[in-house]
Formats: C-alpha cells, sequence, structure tokens
C-alpha cells in the first residue's frame, strides 16, 4: 500500500500551523498585555515565563512555512503574492520583537523603556498582521491558471480587519490565562482581571466572525450546511462537535477563572482555539488556496514529498521531544527572583 503523500503533508503543516497559533499565541499575547502591567519588575516576569520557550515556538512557523514551499509550490506561489503586505510586516514585527526581547534584559533604564515599547509594538503588530492574513485568506484567493490574478490590496478588508481585532482578543486570552498558571501574588491576581475582559471580548468577536463568515463567504456556509433557505439540519448535527468543543472551552476558562483555579483557563482557551482552527478547517479543506485549489494539484513530485518526509521523520520527533523537555524543566511558577539570562 503506498503513502498518500500530499495528504501527509497536509495534515504536517496543518499541525505545524496549529501548534505555532496556540504555542507562540501567549507569547504574543504577554507582548500584547505588556503595557497593562503594574511595574517593569511585573514584565520582567512575564518575560521570564516565556523565556525559555518563545524562540522554539516560533519554530512551527518555520515548518508551516517551508513545509508550505516545499510541499505545496503553487499554493506558495499563489498565497505569497496575495499575502505579501501582512507577512513581510508579521516577520517585520516578530523580528523586532525578538531584537526587544534580548535588548530589554542589558539594557539601562532609559533603553529598557524604549525595548519595552518595542516588544508590545512588534507582539501587537505581528498579531494584527496574522489576523490580516488569515482574513485574506478565508475570503480567498483570485487565481489563473494557479497563479494570483489580484490585486495587492486583495486581503484589506472589514472582514480582515474584523478578523484581526478578534486574533489580538484571542491571543490576549491565551498570554493571560497562561500568565493565571504561571505567576503568583499580585501578577496572578492582575492576569485573572485581565483574562475576563479578554473572555468577554473573545466571545463577541468570536460570534461576530463566525457570522460574518457565513454572510460573506457563501462557500464557507455552503460547508456549515446552508442551503439558501435555511440549515440541514442532518449535515449541521455531523459538525456539531466542533462548535460544542468551543462552547466546552469557553465554559471550562468562565469556570476556572470563577473557581480561581490556575490551570483550567488556559485549557479552555486551548479548546476554544481548537474548535475555532476547526471550524475553518471545515470551510475550505481540501482546498490549500481558498477557493479554487485542492490540496492534491497544488502538491510537489511524490518523490520529492517522500525525500522530505524522510528528513520530518528523523527531525520531527527530536524537536517534539526537546520541547517537552523544555517546558516540563521550567514548569511551574515564576516569581520575581526567576531571571532570564
Amino acid at each position: 500500500m503506498s503513502l498518500d503523500l500530499p495528504l501527509i503533508w497536509a495534515a504536517i503543516i496543518a499541525i505545524a500551523v496549529l501548534l505555532y497559533v496556540l504555542l507562540d499565541g501567549f507569547d504574543l499575547g504577554i507582548g500584547i498585555l505588556f503595557p497593562f502591567a503594574g511595574s517593569p519588575a511585573e514584565r520582567d516576569v512575564m518575560m521570564s515565563t516565556v523565556a525559555p520557550v518563545w524562540d522554539g515556538n516560533e519554530t512551527w512557523l518555520v515548518l508551516g512555512g517551508g513545509g508550505l514551499f516545499a510541499a505545496f509550490p503553487y499554493a506558495y506561489a499563489a498565497l505569497m503574492p496575495a499575502l505579501y503586505i501582512p507577512i513581510l510586516i508579521m516577520l517585520l514585527a516578530l523580528t523586532l520583537r525578538g531584537v526587544a526581547f534580548e535588548f530589554r534584559l542589558r539594557a539601562r533604564a532609559r533603553g529598557k523603556r524604549f525595548w519595552t515599547i518595542a516588544f508590545a509594538t512588534g507582539s501587537i503588530a505581528a498579531t494584527l498582521a496574522q489576523g490580516l492574513v488569515l482574513g485574506g485568506f478565508i475570503q480567498g484567493v483570485t487565481l489563473r491558471d494557479k497563479q494570483f490574478a489580484g490585486g495587492v490590496l486583495d486581503w484589506l478588508s472589514p472582514y480582515s480587519l474584523l478578523v484581526a481585532v478578534g486574533l489580538v482578543a484571542g491571543y490576549a486570552l491565551i498570554g493571560a490565562c497562561w500568565l493565571i498558571w504561571r505567576t503568583e501574588d499580585e501578577l496572578h491576581g492582575r492576569a485573572r482581571r485581565w483574562a475576563w475582559i479578554a473572555l468577554a471580548a473573545v466571545s463577541v468577536l468570536l460570534g461576530a466572525v463566525s457570522l460574518a463568515t457565513l454572510l460573506v463567504h457563501p462557500e464557507v456556509a455552503a460547508r456549515w450546511g446552508w442551503t439558501g433557505a435555511g440549515f440541514d439540519l442532518g449535515h449541521l448535527a455531523r459538525l456539531s462537535p466542533i462548535p460544542i468543543l468551543g462552547a466546552v472551552g469557553l465554559g471550562a476558562a468562565a469556570l476556572g477563572l470563577r473557581r480561581r483555579t490556575h490551570g483550567w483557563p488556559f485549557a479552555g482557551a486551548i479548546a476554544m482555539f481548537l474548535s475555532g482552527y476547526l471550524g475553518l478547517a471545515v470551510g475550505f479543506f481540501p482546498n490549500i488556496v481558498p477557493y479554487s485549489l485542492d490540496f492534491r494539484a497544488a502538491a510537489n513530485a511524490d518523490n520529492a514529498l517522500g525525500l522530505m518526509l524522510v528528513g520530518v521523520v528523523i527531525l520531527l520527533p527530536a524537536i517534539i521531544g526537546y520541547s517537552l523537555w523544555v517546558y516540563w524543566i521550567f514548569r511551574g511558577k515564576v516569581g520575581v527572583d526567576a531571571g532570564y539570562h
């Protein structure tokens, strides 16, 4: 039995993107929350909670983008021209954020303020850019003969702006929940207040984005069973585990915040993100460039996919194992005496 290499690579890239969103999401969320910290010492603790893992989290972005280029070159060639501007903004913002992370530690008072602003600005800009990329992707890309045939600003619309704002709220939520899990004392209490505000914002914006997606993009509505006169209840019921997962995540986060538990708000936020990701997948799979190019038509030759898969089979367990080891070693609460060196 031969391997379905295009499907395997589609799964690898989808998982890499999901892991990037979940893992880099909470440290981008910490940058978004940076301006609301009570003192420079609290910001130091916030950075210390992600210092051992933040650069490793971005490995998944490299795998997702590099895998798309190597495994699905037609999709890469179509998506990049369509989304050049927000992708470039995202990469520049991530670079600024990475530089600020390192320089803030060693800067004097005036320089520390500058790099604090740079870290927050880079985090917010990178998140907004990712939201614009996502919104532009969901809107669909105009293709002709597997090549981009649209305008350079097709990605910019009220819908993509709504998605971008929603992603900022989502990352702020997951960042606040991470801080609840990993910090103590005043910062822990402040993170709970941030989480309540972010959870309310996410609830409203997630509903708004979901409704806008169904109204603006008939292709997605049809995938969810919309017939024009109403929903096909049987089809909708088969997909119901996805919104149920989101509702359970919302309930777990809210209940965890109310009962002042430490881990449940973060687990609930993860479940909400997973639900949203699966919902998007339902909306465009098997298209890898919505809504014109499926992953099989965009795939590289099988011999190339097979050769690359050998490398992934060797390297991916090492990456996952190392990441799990780092998270385990640096588990537990981070106090004011913690430091990043």
